[in-house]
């Protein structure tokens, strides 16, 4: 036999709510949430090299962005992540390149064989690049060194290291290229 729990009545509802916009918790959390929207959003943009008119979500999350350079018409969607390298690794994106949401570009990466805690260990850091009109589609992850050509698509979820010829189209763990994209009119510059 099943018990059905009862809901609470709107009374009681009331009481909850009441509760909880006094308890002090809550604001602290606030704090902490603009905090953390000014050190990754909002400071950093001052920082980026923009070439035109900016396209980003608010969500999106920049390091080391003095080290990074944007394209005119890029557009950049929701919680993205654009980490430069923190001494030399640089992220240089072309014009008019579509990242979908959560994708990660990385100019750095730990090393892990030197015996004590990766934290502890130095960074390697390689510039990466990415072409003009490259369609970056969710959750892609581009590691250091990568170039991408003009006019690639890169698949949602793909994990992208190396160089990869303009109008690829490329996908998997690691990322290959999977088929060729056409353009069927001529391009204006």
């Amino acid at each position: 036999m099943t018990v059905k729990k009862k809901s609470p009545g709107r009374f009681q509802r009331f009481l909850r709510l009441v509760k909880s916009a006094l308890d002090p918790r809550g604001y602290l959390h606030l704090i902490k949430m603009i905090n953390y929207y000014n050190y990754s959003h909002v400071t950093p943009l001052r920082e980026v090299r923009f070439a035109g008119a900016r396209n980003i979500s608010p969500d999106a999350v920049f390091d080391n962005a003095e080290r990074i350079s944007i394209g005119h018409r890029v557009r950049i969607g929701s919680r993205c992540h654009l980490w430069a390298g923190p001494s030399k690794g640089l992220i240089e994106i072309g014009d008019d390149v579509l990242f979908g949401p959560e994708v990660l570009i990385t100019a750095a990466s730990y090393s892990y064989n030197a015996g004590s805690p990766v934290t502890q260990q130095a960074m390697a850091e390689a510039d990466v690049k990415i072409g003009n009109d490259v369609w970056l589609a969710t959750r892609a992850v581009i590691l250091p060194g990568t170039t991408i050509g003009d006019g690639c698509i890169v698949a949602a979820g793909a994990v992208v290291r190396g160089e990869f010829p303009p109008m690829s189209v490329i996908a998997g763990s690691p990322a290959r290229v999977v088929s060729e994209r056409t353009i069927p009119y001529p391009v204006e510059p």
